[in-house]
């Protein structure tokens, strides 16, 4: 089983303002490769708590997800506080997002959003729609399992 931790970064959300639909699509899609979610929160754009609650997670779960916070506006900071705390990063999994994203719109051009590996953990940036977490979720769910195994340690070779 996948542990998971899934972050949602909303300045209303965390106010209570607004209900974070995508992270609720998520949980749902998750339940496709057996993760359990052990963690779930709902926090402000504020880089320096989104950097510590990247670090402590890490060290609890084998997968972190997060939603908003990839874009262009000065708010947009889920990136840059990834960038941060990873020790690699994956640049596949970004690239696969946004390269299914552009057949829905040329606006997934437009995001930051990076995936990366922190000890033993992957951290995976999605968007903030509900709609575009759907399709770039989709876009990369049925790899996360191997890509779990091969941080963990296993040396399958990948091939098919």
């Amino acid at each position: 089983m996948i542990s998971v931790a899934i972050i949602t970064l909303s300045d209303k959300g965390s106010r209570g303002e607004r209900e974070d639909l995508s992270g609720e699509i998520i949980k749902k899609m998750l339940q496709k490769i057996k993760a359990i979610v052990e963690f779930y929160e709902v926090l402000p754009d504020e880089k320096n708590l989104i950097k510590k609650k990247l670090i402590a997670y890490s060290k609890k779960v084998d997968l972190i997800l997060t939603t908003d916070g990839t874009g262009l506006s000065p708010r947009d900071v889920t990136t840059d506080a990834t960038l941060e705390v990873i020790d690699k990063e994956v640049p596949g999994i970004a690239e696969a997002m946004r390269i299914e994203s552009l057949k829905k719109t040329r606006r997934a051009m437009l995001s930051r959003a990076v995936a990366g590996i922190r000890g033993e953990t992957l951290i995976i940036n999605l968007p903030g729609s509900p709609k575009a977490v759907k399709e770039n979720l989709n876009a990369i769910l049925d790899i996360i399992p191997h890509a779990v195994e091969k941080i963990k340690g296993n040396t399958e070779d990948c091939g098919r």
